[in-house]
């Protein structure tokens, strides 16, 4: 096994990143601050630009909107709070959630699938709004500008604190998936799993800074001894254990982080192979939010992780028959259908499968890079049951849709050569 300084920072950007890109479902979100209204904060010191309303009927509006992956209007709700709140980190942080969530789904790397290995290191998607990437910017940089002059005058403001560990950890995020630079986005994750641990450090019952520091404590923990012994020199350090433990107290908080703890765990849980574990998850939460498909997607995944092959085939079928009847809005619903016909592929149901992928172009606008990808793979079924005329149209549809893309590579060597397993 390689050791190399090089590689063992690619192995430790690649862990701690695969598992902030798990947030992909649902991203950090800056604490809501009735804790501090409420007296649970550790600080006596915190800045009254820092404190909100006990309740906020449009926070908790937008939540549910961006929850239920219903990202336009959750933006125009975020964006009203901020409006009354511009001196506020958190709303500044809440808008950039969303912001960044809205494009990342846009830009199609929300396949939560991508994630359970450190594959999507390797994941090219459609290329970010220049626009849109420039708000981002500016919303990281009002929000960092808005933590720093609070921190300037109290070190201590755990409230502060809190949110500049989650404008480094959505920014992070953004660097690692939209900008593909790993190590800047491996600097703004240690530096928000650090201001987590300050925070925690000033006030132990800060549960929602927790997740942050059970996600790196999980990975730290996940790494290989080697790998281990070169992060302890730049001080980084934790065991899965630990990582479980934090994350479970967040999750059973009901807290605003709760949500995105679950799909953290869910995530930590199918790699443990806890599948059963996981599906529990993610089965709460698309009760909770029926509108977001990819919570019923992912518990269907894990069926099919766990071995429930029959059972994950119903879940599959559920949502795209959810989908078509309206109840996913919007949404690309159809990487169900996706999903349904790699589970019938494995399985040698070659015509299952074929049948399956071709689902993907029933939906009224589907992702592109879904129905490449189902084109190209409906046409290999269709090479495998000998109906080579239909697999040929198959690979001239996937040519036809973009021909600079690795499926439409694969599908001129199809056309040359008829696809074999």
């Amino acid at each position: 096994m390689q050791s190399s300084p090089t590689f063992a920072r690619r192995l430790l950007c690649g862990g701690i990143l695969s598992c902030i890109a798990s947030l992909c479902l649902m991203p950090l979100q800056a604490r809501s601050q009735t804790q501090s209204a409420t007296g649970t904060s550790g600080s006596s010191l915190s800045s009254p630009t820092l404190t909100a309303p006990a309740l906020d009927p449009s926070v908790d509006a937008a939540y549910d909107h961006f929850f239920n992956m219903d990202y336009d209007r959750a933006i125009q709700e975020f964006e009203k709070v901020l409006d009354r709140r511009p001196n506020d980190p958190s709303p500044v942080n809440h808008l950039l959630a969303t912001i960044l969530m809205r494009e990342l789904y846009r830009m199609g790397a929300m396949n939560t699938g991508e994630y359970a290995n450190d594959s999507f290191i390797g994941q090219a998607h459609r290329t970010a709004d220049p626009k849109v990437k420039d708000r981002i910017k500016q919303l990281v940089d009002r929000a960092e500008g808005l933590e720093e002059q609070q921190l300037k005058a109290d070190p201590n403001n755990v409230d502060a604190l809190y949110c500049r560990g989650v404008t480094r950890a959505q920014f992070a995020l953004y660097t690692a998936l939209v900008e593909r630079a790993w190590f800047s986005a491996l600097r703004n994750a240690v530096g928000a799993r650090h201001d987590h641990e300050r925070v925690l450090e000033l006030d132990p019952n800060y549960v929602d800074a927790k997740l942050v520091v059970g996600t790196h404590n999980y990975v730290m923990g996940s790494l290989p001894w080697s790998v281990k012994a070169a992060v302890a020199l730049v001080g980084l350090s934790g065991t899965k254990e630990k990582g479980l433990q934090y994350l479970h107290e967040v999750a059973d908080s009901n807290g605003e982080n709760s949500v995105d703890a679950k799909v953290v765990l869910a995530l930590f849980l199918r790699r443990e192979h806890r599948y059963d574990e996981a599906r529990a998850f993610m089965h709460d939460l698309a009760a909770r939010y029926p509108r977001n498909y990819l919570f019923p997607l992912e518990e269907a995944n894990l069926l099919r992780a766990g071995g429930h092959s029959a059972e994950a085939a119903v879940a599959y079928r559920k949502v795209w028959q959810n989908g078509r009847e309206g109840k996913h809005g919007t949404l690309h619903y159809e990487i169900s259908a996706w999903g349904l016909g790699e589970l019938l592929r494995n399985q040698k149901d070659y015509s299952g499968a074929a049948a399956a992928y071709e689902l993907v172009s029933e939906a009224s606008d589907p992702d592109p890079e879904t129905l490449q990808k189902a084109n190209l793979a409906a046409g290999e079924m269709y090479d495998l049951l000998q109906k080579r005329d239909l697999a040929m149209k198959k690979y001239q549809t996937v040519l036809a849709e973009n021909a600079s893309t690795p499926p439409a590579e694969q599908a001129r060597k199809h056309i040359k050569e008829a696809y074999r397993e």
